[in-house]
């Protein structure tokens, strides 16, 4: 049995609801199904726009109302983009959630996108390029984008380019949203004390009367990889570096397994193998890590470090070795129990934040169309084998597949 609840509305909106009795704090949001991946051509960044624009006025607030509703009881209002999602989202006291919902609701489907806003937030996203720019630790993730999935829309900053941004007017917006926003395709997640049969009397009462949008919208897969060496001189005095390639989907069966290798490789722990073979014996970096991100039908796997100019070659080759003995060597029975331990606690602790639990609720019914619990993901690490990994490994972790990227000082 699940243990949350979950009902759709005619008009195809899901609400997702988990009552946690010990908390005094609601977290809720919207999650829809909208990414800068659904943006054609002309439109590179404007999903990233809307989620700012949603601020700035809806058909009975202006943008000071809206920050101020929740902030003067303490809550807190947010919303971000990814490639594949939008989410508006709040946090704060539950005997305030009706103020939460309404206001959420308020901005995800009644923004008017005012004119002289959109010239404000212009200015405020072109800075926010400039900031990212002046972080190359930040850059050369969106950049690598780019490098693995060139010219399709997965390559593509979610900031988008200078020149679209200052292009984007308010009739933009409405069609964007027209092309994209779909009832069955978007969900309400709140994770708090309240009972259910609360949270579904305020749905009843504020998304019911939507008008459901249904329909197709499909999005080009990424099928075509070309493996690529790319440097960039910057005006920085530290190298960065980002050696990666494509991986594997989210509902592909190798996709826990491959998170495991990629935790065992470069997870948080300190422990990981690129951080004790690269930092702790060599003093190398400060920072290195490996990431996997799973897309609806692709997935992005990634190393990145930070050194000096002139211990980029050794620190390359250093993760070489590492990816070659995960490839060759099958991990220890004593080995391959610790990873499973170490990922099970990770991910048990994840859970404890009912924040993130809210949006993994959310983006989990749009990904797989269910919530995987907890005890089903430890089942399948449990399952996981050593030859497992090293087939992942042989398939993904090959020096002739994996691009790289990298900055070095001018």
């Amino acid at each position: 049995m699940p243990d949350y609840d979950l009902h759709e509305l005619p008009n195809g909106i899901r609400v997702l609801h988990k009552q946690v009795l010990h908390t005094k704090i609601a977290h809720c949001g919207f999650m829809l199904d909208i990414g800068s991946r659904d943006e054609k051509t002309h439109q590179l960044g404007l999903a990233h726009f809307w989620e700012h624009m949603a601020f700035k006025g809806t058909e009975k607030r202006r943008s000071f109302h809206i920050l101020n509703r929740l902030e003067t009881v303490g809550g807190e209002l947010n919303a971000y983009t990814t490639k594949e999602k939008i989410c508006f989202y709040a946090s704060l006291l539950s005997t305030h959630f009706e103020r939460a919902f309404e206001l959420l609701t308020d901005l995800t489907f009644n923004s008017i996108f005012p004119e002289r806003e959109i010239e404000k937030e212009r200015t405020v996203i072109l800075e926010e390029m400039s900031m990212y720019q002046d972080a190359p630790e930040d850059a050369i993730v969106d950049d690598f984008d780019g490098v693995i999935f060139g010219e399709h829309a997965l390559g593509h900053n979610i900031l988008g380019t200078r020149q679209s941004v200052s292009s984007f007017q308010q009739p933009d917006f409405r069609q964007f949203l027209a092309e994209n926003v779909r009832t069955d395709r978007l969900v309400f997640s709140s994770v708090s004390n309240l009972p259910f049969k609360e949270v579904l009397r305020l749905a009843e009462k504020y998304l019911a009367p939507l008008p459901s949008r249904l329909g197709e919208r499909p999005r080009t897969p990424f099928n075509h990889y070309q493996r690529l060496e790319q440097l960039e001189r910057r005006p920085i005095t530290q190298a960065h570096c980002l050696i990666g390639g494509p991986a594997y989907a989210i509902q592909d069966e190798r996709r826990i397994p491959f998170f495991m290798l990629s935790n065992i490789l470069g997870g948080p722990g300190m422990n990981s193998r690129l951080n004790l073979g690269v930092r702790e014996k060599y003093g190398l970096v400060y920072t290195i890590d490996a990431t996997y991100s799973p897309y609806t039908d692709t997935g992005l796997f990634g190393i990145y470090f930070g050194t000096e100019k002139n211990q980029v070659k050794r620190t390359i080759s250093l993760i070489n070795r590492e990816l070659r003995i995960l490839r060759e060597k099958p991990l220890g029975s004593l080995q391959l129990h610790t990873a499973k331990e170490q990922l099970m606690g990770q991910l048990a602790m994840a859970e404890e934040s009912n924040g993130g639990l809210m949006q993994l609720l959310a983006k989990s019914t749009l990904d797989i169309g269910r919530v995987e619990p907890l005890t089903e993901i430890f089942d399948r690490i449990k399952r996981i084998t050593a030859s497992e990994l090293c087939e992942l490994a042989n398939d993904v972790l090959r020096e002739d597949n994996l691009s790289v990227l990298q900055y070095v000082p001018e």
